[in-house]
């Protein structure tokens, strides 16, 4: 491929993206007290639609599965309901859409639990400064180890706020399994110590994610389902010894279930655990055949690389999409891309301010 590999059209399933840049999942806290998706979600989305995919924010499953003020969920029909609007508007603007499934486990905290503590693989507390939580910042807390017999009770609300994000006339789903959250806790021995059939070893530290796999593809087709990991990531005091192991084996497993991607954070903005080399994206290419996105620190001139090399078919963009909802245009036409968004604007709840505010490259220069 060429200079031109990011705009090249893309067979995903039955989906065709427009071109090979995909809006990343970000968590921008505007769905309000009641975590319901809203008009200014609708007007954010529809502004970078032109992405050739976007994948919602991390949406949560169950009330459990909260861990962040004023994300949306998906686990009512109310809330359902709430996101169809957000679907039409980016659909409108002939974009795809998937939803993000999300379960914070550890990271959460008790308050966001009516006083009941978060739920993890294992009852080890989460390393780290703080939690922001309804009552302010609080320290994280020691867990609750889910019970074995509960763990179909989650892999059940994995399921059904899959048919609810189907019903909200989504074009896929992706399983949040990255950046410490409760999938991820499950497959990293730093985080699962468990004895049973869900830890204690390699094989048996997949089985949950491997559950909800196959919980979510039986209501989806599995070319409509994504998963994301994280296997170089310390966010949310990750990182195990054996993480090379651990995801090798992870995304054999995944190549047998023919899903429409596997969504890797195999850049280094987020931090890197230093235990070894970082894992790259042509290592998960020799195990993992179907579809590869990239994600995490990417420029366009390392997008094209990666996409062009054949390290990657998609590749992921987070934060240049916050205050350049023209990301794909920008790059395409060669414009220069708008200051980033100052950090006090990426989860502030103030509505359209540091949120719908940024304008295209055109408008700004009528």
């Amino acid at each position: 491929m060429s200079d031109q590999a990011l705009f090249q059209s893309f067979a995903l399933g039955d989906l065709t993206l427009r071109n090979r840049i995909v809006l990343a999942p970000m968590t921008r806290a505007r769905s309000g007290a009641d975590r319901l998706a809203n008009s200014i979600n609708a007007k954010y989305y529809a502004q970078r639609s032109s992405a050739g995919l976007i994948v919602s924010e991390g949406t949560t499953i169950s009330e459990e599965a909260n861990g962040w003020g004023e994300s949306p969920g998906i686990y009512t029909d109310k809330m359902a309901d709430a996101w169809k609007p957000v679907v039409d508007a980016v659909h409108q603007k002939q974009g795809v859409i998937f939803l993000q499934l999300w379960h914070c486990g550890r990271a959460s905290h008790s308050s966001f639990q009516n006083g009941k503590l978060p739920v993890a693989p294992s009852a080890i507390k989460l390393n780290g400064d703080y939690v922001h939580t309804p009552t302010g910042k609080q320290p994280y807390e020691v867990p609750r180890a889910l019970e074995t017999a509960e763990i179909s009770r989650v892999v059940g609300d994995y399921r059904l706020a899959a048919e609810r994000a189907k019903s909200a006339g989504f074009d896929g789903v992706e399983i949040h399994g990255a950046n410490g959250y409760l999938i991820d806790e499950f497959l990293q021995s730093k985080t699962n110590h468990r004895t049973d059939q869900y830890g204690g070893s390699i094989e048996n530290r997949f089985q949950f994610l491997k559950e909800v796999v196959e919980a979510v593809t039986s209501v989806w087709s599995a070319h409509k389902v994504g998963v994301r990991l994280s296997p170089n990531g310390v966010y949310n005091d990750m990182g195990s010894p054996d993480y090379r192991e651990q995801f090798t084996y992870v995304a054999k497993q995944l190549n047998q279930y023919k899903l429409a991607y596997l969504h890797v954070m195999d850049g280094l903005g987020f931090g890197f655990h230093n235990l070894g080399e970082p894992m790259t994206l042509s290592e998960i290419r020799a195990v993992f055949h179907g579809t590869l996105i990239g994600n995490c620190g990417y420029t366009e001139a390392t997008a094209t690389q990666a996409v062009s090399a054949g390290y990657a078919d998609l590749i992921a963009f987070g934060r240049p999409f916050i205050s350049n909802p023209d990301l794909v245009e920008r790059f395409q036409k060669g414009l220069p891309l708008a200051e980033p968004a100052p950090m006090s604007d990426w989860y502030s709840p103030t509505g359209e301010k540091g949120y719908t505010d940024y304008p295209s490259y055109s408008a700004n220069h009528a």
